[in-house]
């Protein structure tokens, strides 16, 4: 049995399937649309692989006017659609009801102009992270945010969940990369926000939709940030006897104004696991591991790591390592991008993201430890631990409900720990699914209602990507 709750399909909608089928398909060509079952079983979950949902259909539009016309469609069908970029999600957001028409973005991801005096290019919402940089890098410019999916993962998908990854310590998160978006809402109407410019004027609304996980409207299109690549790079590792004096270490670097490009935390388990898969040369006899990444000049590098490798002395270091070549880098990085993976191969998990002030890093991590080994289960630890956000890797057998709901309740805990010690339930993964329920132990019942409010603006019959983010009791499912 399932701890989180989905709710009943609407009978109506399931009742005059055929007939919304036919709608669709009037409407896109056949190659856009998803209707048999074994097909649509690619879209019945994301990475939070442990619920399942078969969609009633999926359409994958090529343009925004496509979506546009879809939307319109479906509205007057009072039909309720899920967004969906590669379906990456941990937290369970792109996971359909079976009422639920599927529109995904995979068919939109060319990336339509690039101008680098103004350092924007404007792309299609399938566009992946990893394309833009990749479509830049010739000319010496990358886009920021890199998710450890980033390979895969998309830019709609990026805006929905408001997506990080290892750099985001300097160069922010999504909401900080992005200039405009073109999103289709509810009824199918097409709005432009934002744009080539860095502020907009009038009402945020940009900060609003990212991060608003598909409950706004379905992005089409972004304008993004490129960023000139830095002079040089250099990751450094730092392996510690125990979790403890590597958090401390962190919190140490950051408490002495020191930003580097990205902080990185893996204890012995994500170290043992890592270095099996991806054979990135980690200290093995370590108890957990940093690998902390400065850039600029040479000389600005030295100075740098010369604090750096001070501060982490007197956290007991024992090991330090810099990376000598582009190659050596490219493993250091390849162990730490592959953990989620490399953790799969291993046992089935369950991945956290609260994020907790780096001065509580140390507490957090000892009470997570507790809070897991009461429930009788392993865990990994592997996070961005410059802004303290944490992906606690809570392993179980997805086949054993009992072991599920272990895994489950232990990540609750931990997700509460991280409010009350003055964090968030989320930093990067999104709420979907989740932590939907674990909503109001961060807002009061006055701060859900307002947001409640905000999102039935775009949306008053609750049709955009339902029984997400907000608990299904005291509001439309």
């Amino acid at each position: 049995m399932s701890a989180i709750a989905f709710p009943a399909p609407d009978p109506k909608i399931l009742d005059k399937r055929d007939q919304i089928i036919a709608g669709l398909a009037a409407l896109v060509p056949p190659e856009c649309l998803v209707v048999s079952e074994d097909e649509r079983r690619a879209f019945e979950t994301d990475a939070l692989t442990a619920y399942r949902r078969l969609p009633l259909a999926v359409v994958l539009p090529r343009s925004t006017e496509e979506t546009s016309n879809v939307m319109a469609y479906l509205h007057k069908q009072g039909v309720k659609v899920v967004p969906r970029g590669a379906g990456t999600s941990l937290s369970g957001g792109a996971i359909p009801q079976e009422d639920a028409v599927v529109i995904g973005v995979s068919k939109m991801s060319k990336i339509l102009d690039v101008d680098y005096a103004d350092r924007i290019a404007r792309v299609q919402a399938g566009v992946t992270n990893l394309g833009i940089s990749d479509a830049v890098a010739a000319d010496g410019f990358f886009y920021a945010p890199d998710p450890s999916s980033q390979l895969a993962c998309t830019i709609a998908g990026n805006i929905g969940m408001n997506s990080g990854g290892a750099h985001c310590l300097k160069y922010g998160v999504t909401t900080n990369n992005v200039l405009g978006v073109k999103m289709v809402l509810v009824d199918g109407t097409i709005v432009e926000i934002g744009g080539d410019w860095l502020d907009a004027a009038g009402y945020d609304f940009l900060g609003l939709i990212t991060g608003s996980e598909g409950q706004l409207g379905v992005i089409t299109e972004a304008t993004v940030r490129l960023l000139r690549q830095a002079e040089g790079a250099r990751p450094v590792l730092f392996g510690f006897e125990t979790p403890e004096s590597a958090a401390a270490c962190v919190s140490d670097i950051i408490g002495h104004g020191i930003i580097p490009v990205a902080i990185e935390f893996m204890d012995k388990i994500a170290i043992e696991i890592c270095e099996a898969f991806a054979h990135a040369g980690y200290p093995l006899d370590a108890g957990a591991l940093l690998i902390v990444e400065v850039e600029g000049s040479d000389e600005e590098m030295e100075t740098q790591l010369k604090k750096i490798v001070a501060i982490a002395q007197k956290n007991g270091v024992k090991t330090v390592r810099e990376s000598q070549s582009a190659m050596e880098a490219a493993r250091i990085w390849k162990g730490r991008k592959s953990a989620f993976g490399a953790t799969g191969r291993v046992a089935d998990y369950i991945c956290m993201d609260g994020t907790v002030p780096t001065s509580q890093l140390c507490h957090v991590l000892d009470e997570t430890y507790k809070i897991v080994e009461r429930y009788g289960l392993r865990v990994a630890n592997v996070f961005h631990a410059g802004d303290g956000n944490m992906h606690p890797l809570i392993m179980y057998n997805v086949n054993d409900p009992a072991e599920q709901e272990k895994a489950e309740k232990a990540g609750e805990d931990v997700l509460k720990l991280c409010v009350d010690v003055g964090g968030c339930l989320t930093g990067e993964h999104g709420v979907g699914i989740e932590k939907r329920d674990l909503m109001p132990r961060q807002f009061s019942a006055a701060d859900l209602a307002q947001q409640m409010r905000v999102r039935a603006a775009f949306d008053d019959q609750w049709l955009l990507n339902p029984a997400k983010v907000f608990p299904l009791e005291g509001r439309a499912a």
